[in-house]
C-alpha cells in the first residue's frame, strides 16, 4: 500500500480498484459493439457536413 494515498489503498483492497474494472468492462463493450454493428462512414446524411473535412470541387464550372 502507498503511504500518500492510505484511504484510496484501503478502498482498493476492501472492493477492488473499481476505476480499472470500470475501464475494463468498457473496453469489452466497445470490442463488441465494433464486432456487431456495422462499420459506417463518420459522416452520415442526416449528420450536418464537418467544418474539418475537405469541401467537395464545385462542378458548375
Amino acid at each position: 500500500m502507498s503511504s500518500q494515498t492510505p484511504v484510496y489503498d484501503r478502498l482498493v483492497a476492501e472492493r477492488g480498484d473499481i476505476p480499472v474494472q470500470v475501464r475494463g468492462e468498457a473496453d469489452r463493450i466497445n470490442r463488441d459493439l465494433a464486432r456487431i454493428l456495422p462499420q459506417t462512414s463518420p459522416s452520415r446524411p442526416s449528420e450536418p457536413p464537418s467544418v474539418f473535412e475537405p469541401k467537395a470541387p464545385s462542378s458548375s464550372l
